[in-house]
């Protein structure tokens, strides 16, 4: 049903009606007439009478108050809306060079990510305002935006109808392409683009092709990490979790998707290296983002003055372009053969998807899982235990994909871990037009153009949605209660419950993500009956500080099996 409005403003009240008629917009005023833009009841605007619909729902400009009725002209029924009121985004950018730097200064030194959003959310009293974004001045671009930190005005940067995407992966600075080959990768392409539908397509069928290589795959890499994390415990040793996992995550995703060990001995091997080489190019090509664990000093002049480089990791770079060129045969055919794609891009796209997109997210989410499981103490490890045991007992076929799918605990636990220590933390978009965004108590004027940027930290624990939001409750999404609340768990692209396709922003490995992680929580309880990590444990510092002190073994008789 479309409802097309007829309004007239009274220029000395600040009160309006407006009903439904048919076929067009009427809009009339003593003192002069404006055109305005219909898009559905969604975009009539006017900026000259102050006047705004948002979602069926007349908005005041600031200093306005409307009253609003609407009618339905084909069935005559009667609906009333709301009012509310369009309120100016608090929050101020500084002066030039000087408030940058000082944004700079708190955001890694001083106060630290997190704390640099929530005092400015508290100085303003606000889930919505203006702030720089890092990386900051001056010698990255400027990044004045506006923050989003609640569930509701999150929502606007996944709608691609309203924000663009492009070259928004980490906000307004994007890396030189000598890092990627000269090729733009994935991550920064918006949906629009058609080489995004073509190379997400490409992942979605290497997923497909390598699935029933998956499970295998990660349980033979997660007891030789394990193993390794055994013999040191037994000497006595507490072993980094943190360290072991770049090797185990690494050695999973390459032999799943290129089929070959990267450590195997050949001409173009990576030998041990290869968690080290990623870290590298890595955190050069995103260096003015990212915290290394050096004194704060020097981060910020080594890290956060300047874009480094690539010539600092061309060799290195050059080792896991040559590894991929000569091993990833299958998976470049595929790209090729079946989409069409340059030979190079697809190899270089290969190497960003696997390298920055999966392994440096997984190798952060596997520690936070660990972190929040053992802080749940023995009575959730039981629990745990007990509930993928009876699970992979009942298939007789050991963790399969169908045993893990009846864990509901264990999905439940993956799902809180991710909305409490989401791997990737911050998303950002451009208005695509002048809009109006909502949170739970305002609503806010957005000029095309506008920088937005959103922090999963807050926007997953928004008290509006979640009961006691800030506390990890490993049955959160179980049962009746817990189902409705699925659709408010945030990815970094999209909401919990909207599949990856080719053409939108979904993480493209989301069901991989979650399929991996709760079978590496049944790997953990099948193998283990409990363990234990040092205090004090972060997984908010850098590097994660999560250091097992202890694995008991299961006291089943044996293993149980993994099918090939």
């Amino acid at each position: 049903m479309e409802l097309i409005l007829a309004t007239t403003l009274n220029p000395f009240s600040t009160e309006t009606r407006c009903t439904a008629t048919k076929l067009k917009i009427c809009r009339s005023r003593p003192t002069a007439a404006a055109t305005s833009c219909w898009q559905g009841l969604n975009a009539f605007s006017s900026s000259k009478t102050g006047l705004w619909v948002l979602s069926g729902r007349w908005i005041a400009a600031p200093g306005c108050v409307i009253k609003c009725s609407v009618f339905s002209s084909e069935s005559s029924s009667f609906s009333t809306s709301q009012s509310a009121s369009l309120r100016e985004i608090p929050g101020s950018y500084g002066l030039p060079v000087f408030g940058p730097l000082k944004d700079r200064l708190d955001f890694f030194w001083f106060q630290g990510e997190n704390q640099f959003y929530k005092a400015r959310m508290d100085k303003y009293e606000s889930t919505v305002f203006r702030v720089n974004f890092p990386p900051f001045p001056p010698g990255f671009p400027y990044s004045r935006g506006v923050a989003l930190l609640d569930q509701k005005s999150y929502g606007v940067l996944y709608d691609t109808s309203k924000v663009q995407k492009e070259d928004m992966f980490t906000g307004s600075f994007a890396p030189s392409k000598d890092f990627t080959g000269g090729y733009r990768m994935l991550a920064a392409l918006d949906p629009s683009h058609e080489k995004h539908t073509i190379l997400k397509s490409m992942l979605f069928e290497l997923l497909k092709v390598n699935r029933t290589r998956t499970i295998f795959e990660f349980s033979k890499a997660f007891a030789e990490t394990f193993d390794a994390v055994e013999r040191q415990i037994s000497q006595g040793k507490q072993v980094d979790f943190y360290s072991s996992t770049q090797k185990f995550v690494l050695d999973f995703l390459i032999r799943t998707i290129v089929h070959r060990d990267p450590a195997k001995p050949g001409h173009a091997s990576l030998a041990n290296d290869g968690p080290s080489l990623f870290q590298t190019w890595i955190g050069v090509q995103y260096g003015g983002i990212a915290q290394s664990g050096l004194p704060h000093i020097v981060e910020e002049f080594a890290l956060h003055n300047f874009p480094l480089p690539f010539f600092l990791v061309k060799g290195m770079y050059g080792r896991i372009y040559k590894f991929f060129r000569t091993y990833a045969t299958e998976a470049i055919a595929v790209a090729s053969s079946k989409f069409g794609l340059d030979r190079e891009e697809a190899t270089h796209n290969l190497i960003f998807i696997l390298g920055v997109n999966a392994w440096l997210g997984l190798i952060r989410l596997f520690p936070a899982i660990i972190y929040h499981v053992a802080n749940g103490g023995s009575e959730l490890q039981g629990r745990l235990r007990a509930e993928v045991r009876s699970s992979a007992s009942s298939t007789r076929a050991g963790l399969t994909a169908e045993a893990i799918a009846s864990m509901p605990l264990i999905r439940s636990t993956v799902l809180e871990v991710l909305r409490l220590s989401a791997p990737a933390k911050y998303q950002y978009a451009r208005a695509k037009t002048d809009l109006i965004i909502e949170s739970h108590d305002a609503a806010y004027m957005i000029k095309k153009g506008e920088l937005l940027g959103g922090c999963l930290h807050f926007a997953s624990r928004d008290p509006a949605v979640f009961d006691d939001p800030e506390t990890f409750v490993a049955d959160r999404f179980m049962g009746e209660k817990g189902k409705k609340l699925l659709p408010n768990l945030l990815w970094s692209n999209g909401y919990n419950h909207q599949p990856a396709t080719a053409v939108n922003k979904q993480c493209g490995g989301k069901d991989l993500v979650e399929h991996i992680s709760c079978l590496f929580l049944a790997e953990l309880f099948t193998r283990y009956d409990s363990f234990q990590i040092a205090e004090p444990a972060s997984i908010y510092s850098y590097p994660p500080r999560i250091k097992f002190t202890s694995m008991q073994k299961a006291s089943s008789p044996s293993r149980i099996p993994v099918p090939v």
